[in-house]
């Protein structure tokens, strides 16, 4: 049994937010695959509950007239995957939510959820920010409009304000146009766990396929939060496509990252896998943009 004192079924964006006014000490429940542990823990014993389960508009993947994809936050990761709209015009999302946990996990897990949570290992949080996705955060005051890069303060803690909640996670269309990108996820085993590292590139290259005109990297668990590599970015940003920029992104990324000691894997280990995967990466980018090596 799961102890929780109250549950409240939101019916609109407008009543789940005036439901979090109204309960500020209650604990909002999506998919519930971070919760749920939660609560079977006790860990949040007694707490109210307001579900926004049943809030489909936050489900779909939609364009906005300016041209930048809306992706609902409860988008979860197995709709991500085979979203029509995704797989057109940003596939690498859904091939990084392909990554996370079983299948039982991606079909409750959520876009949302997984960047609420804070948490720096999350698989598609990077890919998210590799796109500078904008996030759209719903109060009864009114919506603002943060970029991801100021959403994250640290392990596990966002700028969500009491009584917000995140009702869109917006994809500029200058971020996906013409762009194409790869996600590696290294894990101890190949199914069911945690990224040690995640890297998500995406390449702009010129029209005649042989100049890397936009290179963007972000990764997971090389810091406390999910981060661009700006320096190996810079770097990059310009140069021939080639061997030379495969070598080159492989030592500009360890300028910017900084991985810690835990018992999945060392610092060092850690910075290893961060290079082999920023090379791999960019390659496999490349190789899709239609470049030729």
């Amino acid at each position: 049994m799961y102890d929780f004192s109250a549950l409240y079924e939101a019916t609109s964006v407008q009543n789940a937010v005036e439901l979090m006014q109204a309960h500020p000490s209650a604990v909002l429940i999506a998919g519930g695959s971070d919760v749920l542990i939660k609560m079977r823990e006790g860990k949040l014993a007694g707490a109210e509950l307001i579900s926004i389960y049943k809030l489909d508009e936050l489900r779909e993947v939609t364009m906005d007239p300016d041209g930048a994809l809306r992706i609902g936050p409860m988008t979860s990761f197995s709709h991500a995957t085979n979203s029509p709209m995704l797989q057109k015009y940003m596939p690498v999302l859904g091939e990084s939510a392909d990554t996370a946990g079983g299948p039982q996990l991606r079909s409750i897990g959520t876009l949302g959820g997984t960047i609420c949570t804070g948490v720096t290992s999350a698989d598609t949080a990077s890919t998210q920010v590799a796109y500078d996705a904008v996030l759209e955060i719903t109060s009864v005051s009114g919506i603002r409009k943060l970029s991801i890069h100021d959403f994250y303060k640290g392990p596990g803690k966002v700028d969500l304000q009491p009584g917000e909640l995140l009702t869109a996670i917006l994809i500029p269309k200058e971020s996906y146009e013409n762009c194409f990108g790869y996600y590696i996820k290294y894990a101890m085993r190949n199914a069911m766990d945690i990224a040690t590292i995640g890297c998500s590139v995406n390449v702009v290259l010129s029209p005649d396929r042989k100049t890397i005109r936009r290179m963007r990297i972000a990764y997971g668990v090389a810091g406390p939060v999910p981060m661009r590599a700006r320096t190996a970015e810079a770097a990059l940003n310009g140069m021939p496509v080639g061997e030379a920029a495969i070598a080159a992104i492989g030592e500009e990324v360890l300028k910017d990252v900084n991985p810690r000691t835990s018992w999945r894997a060392s610092a060092e280990f850690r910075k290893q896998i961060i290079s082999e995967t920023a090379r791999r990466g960019l390659k496999a980018a490349i190789e899709r943009a239609g470049g030729v090596f």
